[in-house]
């Protein structure tokens, strides 16, 4: 046997396997193509619907003193019902644009792939490599496609409908200031309330995709104020003991790091649900000349490393192969019921790392 066929047939594997990806990607795009003509159709409905609903509340703001009470709260309640139902219809649009972009990205990047095995673009590494570099890139594709698709759900799910709701309540507040003043106030005191809910979101959504902290002020201090915002929004007791010279490093691996302690934290979170008693997190990192160690415990119902594999979503498998990348090293020391410990060791530039 050629001792290259090993080689050849991986690189077709990964072609076939981007081809594969190409068509299901072109037919993903077309469904979400036909929600989104069905949803706008339907909003077209609802929009005329809506019209007309508050075209007969101008109509009967003129006669209120004639218009039994049965028939003026039926007709506010018909138009609340078209408006909600219009402002959630505009939610899944929107989500279903965001799809749509999302994964005509996706098509471009497959496509220009496809361009380049069709001009006879062959890999000169050696096979092992390419494997692992297809393999790898494949990887990060599908990790930074489910980031946007959670973040999108996020904020779909969070602020996106709370301010959907922020403005059906607007509007009952502003009809009910002629009919009824005391609940049109209390409609009023509930906005100030959902207003000031969902800018704690948004901020915390901001603050998952790039911390402003982290260019002003740095990691160290970063860490810590995550560290507390992570102790309101969970419940969850955690500290962090930080060691070594607070200075400037790279800005990609303060950016790594960050991430990884945002990851492993929620990996905490998310592996110890439904437990009676809370588990407490400790990071502890140590910034040395050479090299940053960092670790991240916890006193939870821990996990087998041996699934690590099995276990994608837990995201170890990516923070160790990004940690190989940079030249260093991860360790687990974990089993069930004794809780988990995560080893990263980091090597960065010496001095100021800048």
């Amino acid at each position: 046997m050629d001792a290259k066929e090993p080689f050849i047939e991986s690189w077709n594997d990964f072609k076939l396997l981007a081809q594969s990806e190409y068509e299901h990607t072109r037919q993903s795009i077309h469904e979400i193509a036909m929600m989104l003509e069905q949803s706008k159709s339907e909003y077209a409905k609802l929009t005329q619907r809506s019209s007309d609903a508050n075209t007969q509340i101008q109509q009967i703001q003129g006669h209120l003193d004639t218009i039994p009470r049965e028939d003026l709260r039926d007709a506010y309640d018909n138009a609340l019902d078209a408006q909600q139902r219009l402002l959630v219809m505009r939610n899944q649009i929107e989500k279903l644009q965001n799809d749509q972009a999302s994964h005509t990205r996706y098509l471009k990047l497959l496509e220009k792939t496809q361009l380049l095995m069709e001009e006879g673009y062959q890999p000169d590494e050696k096979p092992g490599v390419v494997v692992e570099r297809s393999a790898y890139l494949e990887q990060m594709i599908g990790a930074q496609e489910e980031e946007r698709q959670r973040l999108s759900r996020q904020m779909h799910d969070g602020p996106a409908q709370a301010l959907s709701n922020f403005i059906v309540q607007a509007e009952i507040a502003a009809r009910l200031l002629e009919i009824d003043p005391v609940r049109a106030k209390q409609e009023i005191t509930n906005l100030k309330d959902v207003a000031l809910s969902t800018f704690q979101r948004v901020r915390l959504f901001i603050y998952e995709l790039r911390p402003m902290m982290l260019d002003d002020l740095g990691l160290v201090a970063t860490l810590k104020r995550y560290t507390e915002t992570f102790k309101d929004e969970t419940g969850l007791e955690a500290s962090i003991d930080l060691k070594g010279t607070d200075r400037k490093l790279a800005s990609y691996i303060e950016v790594f790091i960050f991430r990884a302690v945002q990851e492993l934290m929620g990996n905490v979170v998310r592996n110890n649900a439904g437990l009676a008693v809370k588990p407490n997190i400790i990071v502890q990192m140590a910034i040395e000349d050479t090299f940053v160690r960092l670790t991240v415990s916890d006193n939870g119902k821990g996990f087998d490393p041996a699934e690590l594999e099995k276990r994608p979503g837990m995201g170890l498998k990516q923070i160790k192969d990004r940690v190989e990348m940079l030249g260093g090293t991860m360790q687990i020391d974990s089993s069930i019921g004794q809780g988990a410990r995560i080893f990263l060791h980091i090597p960065v530039e010496p001095g100021s790392g800048v």
